[in-house]
């Protein structure tokens, strides 16, 4: 089976890796959303980033990816407590996906030749301590979006139907792309990513001629090709689990914390989310950086990914949302 295209061999789209990374150091960020046109390499990365992520423990042929026996759900009928490494699961979502497909449902197989009620588990079991991914998210229907709305909430999956109760731990990073001319997001959904970009294709000739040699040599020189860039991925990955330690000591001034209150005040950002959304987000970052201590540059930098999808929509502002945070964090913090 082909890998996939290496996450480092992507040119330019830097926001998009940035902010993909920082959710890799710190899943409780929330998520990404990707908006841009098509051909950006918004589900590459995406699928790139899979390869990239390390490794975690889980227990062996637990459905849920359990970090360790007393966490398997009592329905997992499991014969071996021996915790494995894995790869940190990413899991596409397709658009169509039936809500049994997503949530699980009675295994009917094992009911029609065995007479047992089993549970059969879904997607959000498979994505469980991992990443979901859903392109063409501003796409789904209704009874997803609203099925998906309570898991981001509670972080764990309720099936109850077909005389199953079932309950499990669902909490992943939600990562979702789309093109913004084919529809919006619903409000409610999209205060649930944690940060957002906006992708273009590059308008330089150099570049795309870049991108065309990569993707051609991908395609027809792969060994070659795969050996020049999982040493950068290799590079990556070990530099976000260098982060992950740092981040425990980072150390956040009272300053900085008001920074990034009166930030948001200034945006009229709804809620608390923003903020501590941005705080998360500046402290990867600084922990990205190797720098000890969380300052108001780190801020001013991941303002615009945390906070552009959260403000209050002006008809008459035709700027764009990622240009009016750059302005109003320029004026509040200078």
């Amino acid at each position: 089976m082909k890998q996939p295209f290496p996450f480092s061999a992507i040119v330019g789209q830097e926001e998009m890796k940035q902010a993909m990374i920082l959710t890799a150091i710190d899943p409780s960020i929330g998520g990404v959303l990707v908006f841009g046109d098509r051909g950006t390499g918004k589900s590459t990365a995406v699928r790139a980033l899979a390869a990239l992520l390390p490794p975690i423990m889980a227990v062996q042929g637990c459905p849920v990816n359990s970090a360790k026996p007393a966490d398997v759900p009592d329905w997992a009928v499991l014969d071996t407590e021996t915790l494995v490494e894995m790869p940190t699961p990413v899991v596409d979502l397709p658009l169509g996906a039936t809500e049994d497909r997503v949530t699980g449902a009675l295994d009917i197989e094992k009911a029609l030749t065995k007479g047992e009620k089993a549970f059969q588990p879904g997607l959000l079991a498979r994505a469980n301590r991992g990443y979901l991914y859903i392109d063409e998210v501003n796409l789904l229907e209704d009874h997803i979006v609203d099925l998906l709305l309570d898991v981001a909430q509670s972080g764990e999956n309720v099936v109850e139907r077909e005389g199953l109760s079932i309950r499990h731990a669902a909490r992943f990073v939600l990562v979702g792309s789309g093109n913004p001319e084919e529809g919006e997001l619903r409000p409610q959904l999209l205060d649930r990513f944690g940060l957002s970009v906006e992708v273009a294709s590059p308008k330089d000739i150099a570049t795309r001629v870049e991108v065309i040699k990569r993707r051609d040599a991908f395609d027809n020189d792969n060994t070659a090709f795969m050996l020049r860039w999982q040493a950068e991925d290799a590079a990556i990955r070990d530099r976000i689990l260098t982060a992950r330690k740092a981040l425990t000591q980072l150390k956040t001034a009272d300053k900085t914390l008001h920074d990034v209150a009166e930030l948001c005040l200034a945006l009229g950002s709804d809620g608390l989310r923003g903020e501590l959304t941005l705080l998360k987000a500046a402290r990867a970052y600084a922990a990205w950086r190797n720098d000890t201590a969380l300052t108001r540059a780190h801020v001013k930098d991941m303002a615009p990914m945390a906070l552009r999808h959260r403000l209050r929509r002006d008809p008459l502002d035709e700027a764009g949302s990622g240009t009016r945070v750059a302005r109003i964090v320029e004026e509040t913090l200078g």
